[in-house]
């Protein structure tokens, strides 16, 4: 019978040799190589009904993302053509890699933002931030960490995302009257607008304004019922483009005098960018910067913009995915790729774009492929439409960005919470308020704390009742523990159940501890069992464990041998009474021992 219990009781631990065989056969198989290149999966069954809903889908996609591209440029404190540097190589190397159809790469408004603060100092900043963080997104991805991205909860990025938006709409409020704001942070913004009133421009406030409320309006277009419903959903996707072309063509009718009545975007260096290796090294008003005293510049943002750019692509995937299962870590390596390629063409750091997603799944788009149309559109504009961004108003391109973030205050996830759990208000607001008042690095990470603590708080007190219990007689104390335990919370069961049977001066004599629910202790949690069975028996109580996971006895007996008989097994609570106060003849603890 020892024996027995010896064997039932070993802790079991994974065969190296086992866990090296399957990780060898895994890696060997065709399946390992196609998942890591998803393209293998879907050009195979490619078919050609799908290459002009590919078209369509990425020339609309295309219509979208030249104007953001060139506003976000101008939010990473840029130049414009920048912003288009950063919307094209993502889109023709997530064909490859990219796992979720819909899914739309370029630079997006919270990139532009995070990297404004070094890439004023030189572009080369941004370019290398972009390298280094798809080296850190790529090798997670490799070693499939898109787990982590489950740490993270959604009043956390809500409130970032919400944080985000406001900060960025409030950069752009200055530019859509026509004024020149010192800084693109949530308050000196406003206090810029506010102290420069009469300076004003009234043009460039006239088309900023009925810009925006042109943006605000076609997103209705869509529901219009009567006529051609195909129609009124392309033009609705359209929006941008027409917005941007209305304001250049009205900007450059009115230059024609000589005269410029709005504030425009100016020269754009025109042709496709350099393929070269990302800067290493810059030159700063004529100082040698070294790679050390640039990475030392960047500073959080190497471990934050990774951080961001994984969760948008993830959310966004599974957004879109309908059913499907996403794969995060190829996601995430998907994303790796874009940036280190992007970085050999002067991007800035890039990840799934909402906005351009919801587009792109909105126009039908059948695969990946949709992408190369939309790269393809982005090279067209840069070799040979630079010219003619000259005269796109300031105030246009900062309507764009305003009706962007509009959409991105989700207001009714404010309410959801609310009324779902008042408690998750908690890291929303931290996160809300650290971001916009601190910065987005902190900010995500003051949000994710705030959530931990909650994580650590139930981990630390679990959910445990203690009932008194009359069983055959006796009086009984139950203790019904409603979760794991683990270190955090061992010493929380003792205390309360020591607490407990002080309160009832003597008069129990047992104590059950049920563990149906308890699946997994650590070696804290058994110390901590030992001491209560000492500690119980000073107060002259017994203890019995009854029903607790194999798993979890075998941590306790491995540790003390001597505290095998207080765990019962296959036993109803009456015989378990029973076989302590009328001793083990009237009934015996069957162990059921797996071969």
């Amino acid at each position: 019978m020892r024996a027995d219990e010896d064997n039932l009781y070993r802790e079991q631990l994974p065969s190296v040799s086992s866990l090296i065989r399957d990780g060898g056969r895994k890696l060997c198989r065709p399946a390992t190589v196609t998942n890591k290149f998803p393209i293998l999966k879907w050009l195979p069954r490619y078919r050609l009904e799908y290459i002009m809903q590919d078209f369509i889908a990425g020339f609309t996609v295309g219509l979208t993302t030249i104007p953001q591209a060139i506003a976000y440029g101008v939010v990473a404190g840029l130049e414009p053509q920048y912003g288009l540097y950063s919307a094209f190589m993502g889109c023709f190397t997530y064909i490859v890699f990219g796992s979720c159809k819909d899914v739309t790469i370029a630079t997006t408004a919270i990139m532009a933002l995070m990297v404004n603060q070094y890439a004023t100092i030189s572009p080369d900043y941004a370019v290398l931030v972009c390298f280094l963080a798809g080296c850190i997104v790529l090798i997670l991805g490799l070693l499939n960490m898109g787990v982590l991205v489950r740490f993270i909860s959604i009043p956390v990025i809500t409130g970032f995302t919400m944080a985000a938006a406001v900060t960025i709409g409030s950069a752009q409020i200055n530019n859509i009257v026509g004024l020149t704001s010192p800084s693109n942070d949530l308050l000196p913004a406003w206090k810029n607008f506010f102290t420069h009133l009469p300076s004003i421009r009234v043009w460039d406030a006239l088309l900023g304004v009925s810009s925006l409320v042109f943006l605000l309006l076609m997103t209705l277009v869509k529901d219009i019922k009567w006529g051609n419903r195909i129609f009124w959903k392309y033009l609705g996707l359209s929006r941008n483009a027409l917005a941007v072309i209305f304001g250049t063509f009205l900007a450059y009718i009115l230059s024609r005098d000589g005269n410029q009545p709005f504030r425009v975007t100016g020269n754009i260096t025109a042709g496709v960018p350099p393929f070269r290796l990302p800067p290493f090294s810059t030159t700063v008003d004529g100082e040698y910067v070294s790679f050390g005293e640039m990475i030392s510049t960047v500073g959080a943002s190497l471990g934050s913009i990774p951080l961001i750019s994984i969760l948008e692509i993830v959310a966004i995937s599974k957004a879109f995915s309908k059913g499907k299962i996403v794969d995060a870590s190829q996601e995430m390596v998907a994303l790796g790729m874009c940036n280190i390629m992007g970085s050999f063409v002067l991007s800035m750091p890039v990840t799934g774009s909402f906005t351009r997603t919801a587009v792109n799944n909105a126009s039908g788009v059948k695969t990946p492929l949709g992408g190369a149309v939309t790269g393809a559109l982005v090279l067209m504009a840069l070799a040979f439409l630079t010219q003619t961004f000259y005269f796109i108003p300031k105030c246009t391109l900062a309507a764009i960005i305003i009706a962007a973030m509009i959409s991105l205050v989700e207001l009714h996830r404010i309410r959801d919470m609310w009324k779902s759990k008042k408690k998750d208000l908690f890291p929303f607001l931290v996160t809300v308020i650290t971001c916009m008042f601190w910065s987005l690095e902190y900010g995500i990470l003051c949000g994710i704390a705030a959530n931990m603590v909650y994580i650590l708080y139930s981990s630390a007190r679990p959910h445990v009742e203690i009932k008194l219990e009359k069983i055959n007689g006796h009086e009984v104390s139950v203790v019904d523990v409603k979760q794991k335990l683990d270190y955090a919370s061992a010493e929380y069961l003792k205390e309360k159940v020591v607490r407990f049977l002080n309160k009832q001066n003597g008069e129990t004599q047992l104590v059950v501890i049920k563990g149906e629910e308890i699946n997994s202790i650590d070696y804290t949690v058994a110390m901590n069992v030992v001491s209560m069975k000492g500690d119980l028996e000073a107060l002259n109580c017994a203890m019995i464990c009854w029903n607790w996971n194999i798993a979890s006895a075998g941590v306790v007996c491995r540790l003390s041998s001597d505290l095998r008989p207080i765990f019962k097994f296959d036993l109803t609570l009456e015989e378990v009474v029973a076989s302590h106060f009328d001793g083990p003849s009237s009934t015996a603890s069957t162990v059921t021992i797996e071969a």
